[in-house]
């Protein structure tokens, strides 16, 4: 395995790893102060919005054109500091208008996400922390650009620390609005914008130490920014795609009270391992692969695919794994106190369970799409995406009468697969550097195997830990060790049967030191 690489992932891995930690804390305290409640479904739909559209807008788009071209320009020695520049302030003017119109149309937004609100008191809740939130969006998207171009620089620290000061600054509201007696809601919607604007100023001061001063200024429509949005226009469109999926989801939650609430649960705790390894995943491969492909090193590219998608499945199928055999327990131990209760713990862990079944294709995304954008091809995954989004809303709409608002949850995970075959087939016809060499079709059997044999172990723990897991002293501690049950019993039969080498990841890890 490229230790280089590697170490890079897993720099980028344990930043979003402390995130994701962090976030957990927030959730939980979430869950404790608002529970499953109108409140909590409100503050969760209200906060989506500025984040579906900042996928739209800023990391699964405009920056999977921006990053191949900046990181082309680097490499090749060309001026790419204005380039970013140019882009910063074209995007930031089109920004500036969209959340203009997206606050003045919040009833809309909000009807398009969950029209099932329409009627209660969760509608003008949603409309009224959405109006206060959305600003987000214009703030979060910038930041997502100057983190491309700190990502191009090798400074993957400074741009994984993004998320780490959001969730802190989270903890810090609540804790003050509960000793302060402040309302709990408003207080969330009110931290939303205030973490952008800290997040801005991080990272631009981060890219002014790299050597890129961006100042704001009037937009220009050179060649490069024409020759931009040209290549990002399809993939603005595959993330269109990509969010009526989730707008098909939590429009089949939000006529379930509390649905929408289980589904975000679930989704933050398998967004868990999808984000330490799949943020890193693409966060790295993506100007590692456009720099090969520039120099014309088909064999690096080839290297650098292969130990990418070694690495995510190494990490990525054990944790599918363990969020299905162990999705109670979990659930139960991180979220159920408070105004959360047993009835929200079951719904979501089968949320969760659905979920994880998908988290291998969620992150083979992250793998496979690198691929077509480092070679400036932004119109094959928009296709792609169409097909997905066809079989996510048929699957969803159509299941939903027999399975309720599980159908959001599988309808997500069988369309991931979908999307995971039709990368891999197109990516056949891209030679060398897209196809899987001896030790990846060597490795993976294996890898199946470990994370078979750590399931058996997570499940005979499971059932003999249960009254330790319900007993409320002893919970955290039965977690704990079932969580290091598993990761022993992966680890060890992984370097036993040869699925890996510790040695590997222990060498990254004192290159990363």
């Amino acid at each position: 395995m490229g230790i280089r690489l590697v170490k890079s992932f897993l720099t980028v891995g344990g930043w979003t790893l402390g995130s994701r930690v962090v976030g957990f804390v927030r959730d939980v305290m979430m869950a404790a102060y608002l529970g499953a409640g109108p409140v909590a479904e409100a503050f969760l739909i209200a906060f989506s919005l500025p984040n579906m559209f900042r996928r739209f807008f800023a990391e699964g788009a405009f920056n999977m054109a921006f990053v191949p071209m900046f990181s082309k320009k680097l490499e090749g020695g060309e001026d790419a500091t204005e380039f970013a520049r140019d882009a910063f302030n074209g995007l930031a003017a089109v920004l500036l208008v969209f959340t203009l119109i997206g606050t003045l149309a919040m009833p809309w937004l909000v009807w398009a996400m969950a029209s099932g609100f329409v009627g209660d008191a969760r509608f003008d809740l949603a409309v009224l922390f959405g109006r206060i939130s959305f600003s987000y969006i214009l703030f979060i998207s910038l930041v997502a650009l100057l983190s491309g171009v700190l990502n191009a620089f090798g400074r993957f620290t400074e741009a994984s620390f993004v998320p780490v000061l959001m969730n802190l600054m989270f903890i810090a509201a609540m804790l003050m609005a509960d000793r302060a007696g402040w309302d709990m809601g408003l207080t969330l919607a009110w931290t939303v914008p205030a973490t952008g604007i800290a997040q801005l100023a991080f990272t631009w001061w981060s890219a002014d130490r790299a050597g890129v001063k961006i100042r704001p200024r009037m937009p220009k429509l050179t060649p490069e920014l024409k020759r931009l949005a040209i290549i990002a226009g399809p993939a603005v469109l595959a993330g269109g795609v990509v969010q009526i999926n989730l707008l098909v989801g939590r429009q089949v939650a939000s006529f379930t009270e509390g649905a929408v609430a289980w589904l975000s649960y679930a989704d933050r705790l398998y967004q868990l391992p999808l984000g330490v390894v799949g943020i890193a995943i693409g966060t790295v491969l993506l100007p590692e692969l456009s720099r090969r492909l520039r120099a014309g090193d088909l064999a690096g590219g080839q290297s650098a695919f292969n130990r990418g998608a070694e690495f995510a499945l190494a990490l990525t199928i054990p944790a599918a794994v363990a969020l299905v055999v162990i999705a109670m327990p979990l659930t139960q131990v991180l979220f159920q106190r408070g105004e959360f209760g047993a009835d929200d713990t079951a719904n979501t862990a089968l949320a969760l369970a659905a979920y994880g079944l998908g988290l291998p294709a969620f992150v083979l995304h992250k793998v496979l799409q690198p691929l077509y954008y480092a070679r400036e091809d932004t119109r094959s995954p928009f296709r792609f995406a169409l097909w997905s989004m066809l079989v996510n809303v048929a699957f969803a709409v159509g299941m939903m009468p027999v399975i309720g608002f599980l159908a959001a949850a599988l309808a997500t995970t069988v369309s991931g697969w979908v999307m995971v075959w039709q990368l891999w087939y197109g990516s056949r016809r891209m030679g060398e550097a897209a196809q899987f060499d001896a030790r990846f079709k060597s490795r993976l059997p294996r890898i199946l195997l470990a994370a078979a044999v750590m399931g058996g172990v997570l499940w005979a723990m499971a059932v003999a830990l249960g009254p330790a897991l319900d007993a409320r002293a002893w919970r955290w501690l039965a977690l704990s060790a079932l969580v290091g049950a598993g990761i022993v019993s992966y680890f060890g039969a992984g370097a036993l049967i040869g699925a890996f080498r510790l040695g590997e990841f222990k060498a990254a890890l004192r290159r990363k030191a």
